[in-house]
């Protein structure tokens, strides 16, 4: 049985079967009580993200709309990583320059000795020790909300409502099992029953998604909360990436009326679009996915420029960040 890993995808495929994702993670929580051994501090922790990789696009952009700057520091992976681990080939001589390490794996063996899994990001690195606290990125960003609300800025938004938690946890446990995975489901299944199976179960979504979206413009309601970061993050990608390299080409994002207002509407919202970077995306995954694109021929399209055009979302009237405010500092690193 072939098996490969890939450390942007968090999981193996195995050839002739379907796609399945690694999700034992570093469980590690930070937390106010610092229960697990690592409690809320400001400036205690760096948060290592990759601009090409979704599941850590969706901690940059919470750690933005909360205005968490300040308190946790953020280090930027390149668009790619060799067999061993993503790398901090864009900062100078290739070091990470607060870490002083070269590659996310030595944060991950410092932790634990040769560590058997992906290196994968979004993680986040103790700094005084240089060892990885956790790399679960689905409560990275929850505990952002919850834990780190100390270090908010003034204005944030409520992304993960008390009241609505609930009613969140079913859409988001969706979003993840039939959009953001199930991408991937497509792209790698190793066989063409896999693939049509995988095939259905996304466009199914992406048609419930459009429907529930027609009549209000958020996916719980009149603001923005950690479903639409988690959605988001997925819809950005798929005409650059996903309709093509995984073959998720009944139609393109442009193509769904809804959802591509919807997500025009998220993307010219701060803290979405601003921390978008479609080169590194399409780089990543094109240079990347070899067994995809033998040759890694990165495509010089599409056109992004529609992502700015006017969205009509507004008539459905609600508040983005509610009673909060949008961001205002410069996106940094």
């Amino acid at each position: 049985m072939d098996t490969q890993q890939d450390f942007s995808t968090k999981g193996t495929y195995v050839t002739g079967s379907e796609y399945t994702r690694d999700t034992n993670y570093i469980e590690t929580r930070i937390t106010r009580d610092g229960a697990d051994g690592y409690p809320v501090e400001a400036g205690r922790y760096r948060l290592v993200v990759a601009r090409a990789c979704p599941w850590a696009h969706r901690s940059t952009i919470v750690r933005r709309l909360l205005g968490l700057e300040d308190a946790i520091s953020i280090g930027v992976c390149g668009p790619t990583h060799d067999v061993r681990s993503w790398t901090f080939d864009l900062d100078p001589d290739g070091l990470d320059p607060v870490l002083g390490i070269p590659r996310l794996q030595d944060a991950y063996f410092k932790r634990t000795p040769n560590y058997p899994r992906g290196i994968t990001v979004p993680a986040i690195v103790d700094v005084p020790s240089g060892a990885v606290v956790t790399n679960n990125f689905p409560q990275i960003t929850l505990d952002f909300s919850t834990e780190w609300s100390e270090f908010h800025r003034e204005g944030a938004p409520e992304l993960y409502p008390e009241a609505l938690r609930e009613d969140m946890a079913p859409v988001m446990k969706r979003i993840f099992t039939e959009v953001n995975n199930g991408v991937y489901r497509c792209g790698f299944a190793g066989s063409q029953e896999a693939y049509n199976a995988a095939y259905e179960r996304l466009f199914t979504a992406l048609d419930w998604l459009e429907e529930r979206l027609a009549t209000q413009r958020f996916l719980m309601g009149s603001t923005i909360t950690e479903a639409d970061v988690r959605l988001f993050t997925t819809l950005v990608r798929f005409d650059a990436v996903y309709h093509g390299h995984f073959k998720c080409n009944r139609n393109k994002l442009i193509e769904m009326p809804v959802l591509w207002a919807y997500a025009r509407d998220l993307f010219q919202t701060p803290g979405f679009g601003d921390t978008v970077n479609f080169e590194q995306i399409k780089k990543h995954y094109y240079v990347v996915h070899e067994d995809l694109n033998p040759t890694q021929i990165v495509p010089l399209g599409p056109d992004t420029s529609g992502w700015a055009t006017a969205h009509g979302r507004e008539s459905l009237g609600g508040r983005p960040f509610g009673n909060g405010t949008a961001p205002t500092r410069p996106v940094d690193a």
